[in-house]
């Protein structure tokens, strides 16, 4: 596995993270917090998002033949999913203050779960376990490297994730409303591009066995 492609994919799982979009949220999730409470709710939050995505990604193949669904159909919904958050980023504006819940922690549900790790990542993130082992072999790396390297790549994007919701106080005034706005409108227009490519690789998939 080249560099180029280790940063590449680290940069894909980030993006598909939506970042700046969960950082509105946590923001507005936050209001009157104190800073100490909300840094330890931004790492409770990272930690969340990582398991999440690890526990995707390594047992996506199993889920698929349990439910007897192929992966090129799955890469189809997976996709059109994704491209409605997309779309739904694009066409969005910033969340407004939320107050916190009562009762239970916001980490899990509903910072990890769905604003970070919502339907379209968790499809993505299925897909991509399932299908390393072909990717490896179509890429001609030793499948014993390739998964621990997208393993490694998905913890370090959950970690830039963390620290963006760690230091959300000095990005937030560093980019204010309006700067945020525009990067998780880009991020959503990346997001759309990602869709429509998952969903060519499963269309594509279906016309080969055909």
């Amino acid at each position: 596995m080249t560099i180029s492609y280790f940063i590449g994919l680290i940069v894909k799982l980030f993006l598909l993270l939506t970042p700046f979009f969960v950082l509105s949220v946590f923001v507005a999730t936050c209001d009157g917090m104190e800073l100490q409470q909300r840094r330890k709710l931004s790492l409770r939050t990272g930690m969340a998002v990582i398991f999440a995505c690890l526990i995707l990604y390594l047992f996506g193949k199993i889920i698929f033949e349990c439910l007897g669904i192929t992966l090129n159909a799955f890469q189809v919904g997976a996709g059109l999913v994704l491209m409605l958050n997309g779309i739904d980023m694009v066409r969005s504006s910033l969340p407004k203050n939320r107050q916190l819940p009562e009762n239970g922690d916001p980490a899990v549900v509903p910072l990890a779960i769905p604003t970070t790790v919502g339907p379209g990542t968790i499809g993505t993130l299925l897909v991509m376990g399932a299908s390393a082992f072909d990717r490896a072999k179509e890429l001609h790396i030793n499948k014993l490297v390739f998964m621990p390297a997208e393993l490694c790549a998905i913890v370090i994007a959950g970690i830039g994730v963390t620290a963006m919701l760690y230091f959300s106080e000095k990005i937030n005034d560093l980019l204010k409303d309006k700067g945020v706005r525009i990067l998780s409108k880009l991020t959503g227009m990346y997001i759309v591009a990602l869709a429509a490519q998952i969903i060519f690789d499963g269309v594509r998939g279906f016309l080969e066995l055909d």
